[in-house]
């Protein structure tokens, strides 16, 4: 039987915290993940052409066209940015079936994915694109830039063809889906042709089968030729955006 006096002590310590007693409480290990949406302004310029068609057919949505300038265009004066590519045949007077939106990069910048998703969320609401057959396209730096955005936002595309850039090779699991057709010179002394052979190759090696247009005599210059093949644009048409993975939404 407890005495008196054991009885208070036991009683004592029953009510006393288990730091003042010497044991540490007990704590345990926690792991949280959440998505933090980011609410930012972005703004930039474009130029956009849209096909005859556009205005005649009023309840038609049309083929998306992005095209991403290289480092010599950045800047505020969109007319620089009619230098090559789609805008340059425009603005010869060629007419196209797409939409075709090329932005400006600003001085001193790279392409921004926080700026270029913006316009894209613009585009769809403010024109009838369709938004199964959105096609990605640059040249040197905005090639470079076509290779990221896809790696990034691969469920907003339905094909891609950078010319004369390169990426991240391990990026390339996010979208092997996506129709993918690389250009480049063979003598490129700017962009070494390895950097899109390297995408390519890490391409066929997760199951993708991507195409590769490399040009023996070129130098940097492997977009004139590319943009002023019609196969190019035949072969944008024929690509839809791939159907997203069961449980999962679209933007």
């Amino acid at each position: 039987m407890l005495s008196v006096m054991g009885l208070v002590l036991t009683l004592a310590l029953l009510g006393t915290p288990a730091n003042q007693q010497g044991v540490p409480p007990a704590q345990e290990s926690i792991r949280f993940e959440k998505e933090i949406v980011k609410k930012i302004k972005v703004e930039g310029n474009f130029l956009l052409y849209l096909p005859k068609e556009y205005a005649k057919k009023g309840r038609e949505h049309f083929p998306l066209i992005i095209f991403l300038h290289g480092s010599g265009e950045r800047g505020s004066d969109l007319e620089l940015v009619k230098k090559h590519g789609p805008p340059k045949l425009v603005e010869a007077g060629k007419d196209f079936p797409f939409i075709i939106c090329s932005p400006q990069c600003p001085e001193g910048q790279g392409w921004s994915l926080d700026m270029l998703n913006g316009m894209l969320d613009y585009l769809l609401k403010k024109y009838r694109v369709n938004a199964d057959r959105v096609y990605l396209t640059g040249l040197s730096m905005g090639g470079y830039g076509s290779w990221a955005w896809v790696a990034q936002n691969p469920e907003r595309f339905a094909a891609v063809a950078p010319i004369c850039g390169g990426g991240d090779p391990k990026t390339v699991g996010s979208f092997k889906k996506i129709p993918l057709w690389a250009f480049h010179g063979m003598k490129d002394g700017a962009v070494p042709v390895e950097r899109s052979i390297q995408m390519i190759d890490a391409l066929k090696a997760v199951g993708a089968s991507p195409k590769l247009t490399l040009y023996p005599e070129a130098g940097h210059d492997s977009w004139t030729e590319s943009y002023n093949n019609p196969e190019l644009y035949e072969w944008f048409l024929k690509q839809v955006r791939p159907k997203p993975i069961e449980g999962t939404e679209r933007p």
